[in-house]
């Protein structure tokens, strides 16, 4: 097996995974995940957006599309319990999608050996973690597992059971 497809398939879990559990939480979308609060779906939601949106920056140095997002969901920002300014979360979703298309395409594009490109712009103090385009697409989709498990989170503390995500590619 070739490093592209693990990539996709990475990248195809951590979007279906993550998704199903955020689109089931349409109906409760502020949910604190622990009874001290945490990341709510609407905040891991954006969360994900912004850090999708800011791939073709990492790897390229091109703006991020939703750097508008920053302020509300970027790196180190906290979740308001109230959800005061987000965008609508149907709109984040799509958004998310429309992003994950996009940088899949880039994947493509880059083929097998371009994962070993040096990538432009990673984040201060990621440079080490996030060196070549490889590495920044598996971080992104580990990354957006990680909060699929608040979502899971959010769910439980509402009294939903967990949910088997099958044929999640």
């Amino acid at each position: 097996m070739k490093s592209i497809d693990l990539l996709k398939t990475a990248l195809g879990v951590s979007e279906n995974a993550s998704l199903q559990l955020i689109e089931d939480m349409k109906n409760a979308p502020l949910t604190a995940p622990t009874p001290a609060g945490g990341n709510h779906p609407h905040w891991v939601l954006g969360h994900i957006t912004f850090i999708e949106g800011g791939l073709p920056k990492i790897l390229f140095g091109e703006p991020n599309p939703v750097q508008h997002l920053a302020p509300l969901f970027a790196a180190g920002t906290q979740p308001d319990p109230q959800g005061r300014g987000y965008p609508p979360y149907e709109e984040l979703i799509r958004t998310f999608r429309d992003l994950r298309a996009r940088n899949i395409k880039t994947l493509e594009q880059l083929g097998e050996a371009g994962l070993d490109k040096p990538t432009v712009s990673p984040p201060p103090g990621l440079e080490d973690l996030l060196k070549t385009a490889g590495d920044t697409f598996l971080v992104i989709s580990m990354h957006h597992m990680t909060h699929r498990g608040q979502v899971a989170d959010a769910r439980r503390a509402i009294g939903r059971t967990p949910m088997f995500t099958p044929n999640m590619r």
